[in-house]
């Protein structure tokens, strides 16, 4: 099966979900070098877009994403990750960055 990088100028989103919980941990992109290096490492590598480079998620921080299985959705442009996450997901120290609830409803 062949990614479509294409639609998100070389880059597509990453859902991540934690394995046990089935809780959603983040949302990240990858390009195919980041790709191919999570399929070959079974560590989830993203691209950072705001640093511009290649992110070994939790080699700074040991929190790592072991990844279980990776799923495509039918436009073959968006990625879920089913992990096996090691400390916090979040840069914030949240174990999910969706920690936050919204007011408005």
């Amino acid at each position: 099966m062949k990614l479509d990088f294409e639609k998100g100028n070389g880059l597509i989103p990453v859902i991540v979900q934690e394995q046990s919980t089935k809780e959603v941990l983040m949302l990240a992109y990858m390009n195919e070098e980041s790709f191919q290096m999570t399929v070959q490492t079974k560590i989830a590598t993203y691209w950072s877009r705001s640093r511009q480079e290649i992110w070994i998620k939790g080699k700074t921080s040991g929190h790592y994403q072991y990844v279980k299985e990776i799923r495509v959705d039918c436009d073959s442009d968006t990625l879920l990750l089913i992990v096996e996450q090691t400390g916090a997901a979040c840069h914030t120290g949240n174990h999910s960055c969706f920690y936050r609830t919204m007011d408005v409803l």
